[in-house]
């Protein structure tokens, strides 16, 4: 069929046979597969065309006219149209395998390795979760704030008062931040699409020590009384252990700056994390499922304690979040991380637990990996979401590691990364575990454990 002549805005009926990469629901009409979100496999749909692709069609959804068993009420009133959650409609059990299908679906489309997918490992936590949240600000014409995240495929915000996956001591802390913030009289401008101002409101906690950090991310420094109501903020919540302030002057996607100051109390919190206590600044990357992060160390001991004996490489090793638990656990590491602060957080880490068989490495990984390879018999890696680099695979090729653990939040990159390492039987895939961080979306972190052949 010749998707370009499908009229948008037609009404059209379909059954839902199966899930796309990202959560969608994908059924066929007139031969021709169409994505919907906010469906489940095996239900009976109206949806309307609202984009005509090359190969497929993608619809809105209009109604369920034969809903799946696993539909269930979504557990916040904003799902509809917030951006932030795609799965709410679906119980726990259906989140799990479809998660499982994706991955299935990678692993033999993108790296064609039969090799079975393990179960996802559920999350005991569906709700509240989250231990971080950046959440965009803008002020409309009547002064009043605005504070949500990005209405589906859009960059209009949600206006929200709380958000049910963010961690309840962080939630609380929405509503009344608004309020203050509207009362302040900045400016408000998340796009710079005028003179400036407020962008994000950064919250963070520390699932285990419940400690607090409220960041202001902003495009310039022009907020008037700022540090007497952060003093405020301190007094009103105890466990408000800092409040810091963070420049964007730049006109782009990525949030933060590389520029903060600290505006009240100090600019970490201490978090405990599988055995090992954690400066944890508010530009820091860290897991932002705590629990389930902390389920991943125990095999990756038992993975690499199996092997020869020698030094695990930690690639992309930030804080040391893995590094410092295996560390402690008696293997000998060696993290290589290019972010400059975070190897001095990684350092301070190791020093405030007393671990000396962790060491760090500010340096680009692609650039030195081969050469460090050389006395280690192990490699974990766990990189950015787009994978890893052509550069860091070929030093890996050349480096020839042993084993190699291969954490990834991307399953679509993961699977191209492992269809290379797997090339010409280099390296054998011997599992792959799904596991979820992200309750309520489409996003699955997994595990992939290499060995050589």
């Amino acid at each position: 069929m010749d998707t370009k002549k499908v009229a948008l805005g037609t009404v059209i009926d379909l059954t839902i046979s199966g899930v796309g990469h990202d959560g969608q629901g994908v059924g066929r009409w007139q031969d021709t597969a169409v994505f919907v979100p906010g469906v489940l496999p095996e239900e009976r749909v109206v949806a309307r065309v609202r984009r005509a692709a090359k190969r497929h069609l993608e619809a809105e959804l209009v109604g369920v006219e034969e809903p799946s068993a696993d539909r269930q009420k979504p557990p916040c009133i904003l799902s509809d149209s917030c951006g932030g959650c795609s799965l709410q409609h679906a119980s726990t059990e259906a989140q799990l395998a479809i998660k499982t299908e994706i991955v299935r679906q990678s692993l033999s489309r993108l790296a064609r390795l039969d090799v079975p997918v393990e179960e996802t490992w559920g999350c005991s936590a569906g709700l509240g979760y989250r231990n971080r949240a950046l959440i965009p600000l803008e002020r409309r014409d009547d002064g009043s704030l605005r504070a949500g995240y990005y209405r589906r495929g859009s960059h209009k915000i949600v206006n929200m008062n709380r958000c049910p996956v963010l961690d309840p001591r962080i939630d609380a802390l929405v509503a009344p931040l608004k309020e203050d913030l509207e009362a302040s009289g900045w400016p408000v401008d998340v796009n710079l699409t005028g003179s400036g101002g407020l962008r994000h409101l950064g919250l963070r906690v520390g699932h285990h020590s419940g400690e607090v950090l409220i960041t202001l991310v902003s495009s310039h420094r022009k907020l008037p009384g700022l540090d007497d109501l952060a003093q405020t903020w301190m007094k009103r919540w105890p466990s408000v252990v800092g409040v810091t302030l963070n420049l964007q002057p730049k006109a782009s996607n990525v949030v933060m700056g590389s520029d903060s100051e600290t505006v009240a109390g100090r600019p970490w919190l201490l978090e405990s994390f599988a055995g090992v206590d954690l400066q944890i600044a508010p530009d820091t990357f860290f897991q932002v499922n705590t629990a389930q992060a902390e389920r991943l160390v125990e095999p990756l001991h038992a993975f690499f304690s199996a092997g020869s004996s020698g030094t695990v490489i930690d690639a992309y090793c930030g804080i040391g979040t893995f590094g410092l638990p295996l560390a402690k656990r008696g293997l000998q590491v060696l993290g290589l991380e290019v972010h400059g602060p975070a190897v001095v957080q990684a350092q301070a880490n190791a020093e405030r637990n007393g671990i000396a068989t962790a060491f760090f490495e500010q340096s680009d990984v692609a650039s030195v990996l081969a050469d460090r390879l050389r006395m280690a018999g192990s490699l974990l890696v766990d990189p950015p979401r787009k994978g890893l680099s052509p550069e860091a695979l070929e030093a890996i090729q050349q480096g020839k590691p042993e084993r190699i653990a291969y954490i990834s939040c991307n399953p679509s990159t993961l699977c191209r990364d492992l269809a290379e390492l797997c090339a010409e039987q280099a390296y054998r895939l011997e599992s792959i575990q799904p596991v979820d961080f992200f309750p309520q979306t489409s996003h699955v972190e997994c595990l992939a454990l290499l060995v050589r052949s």
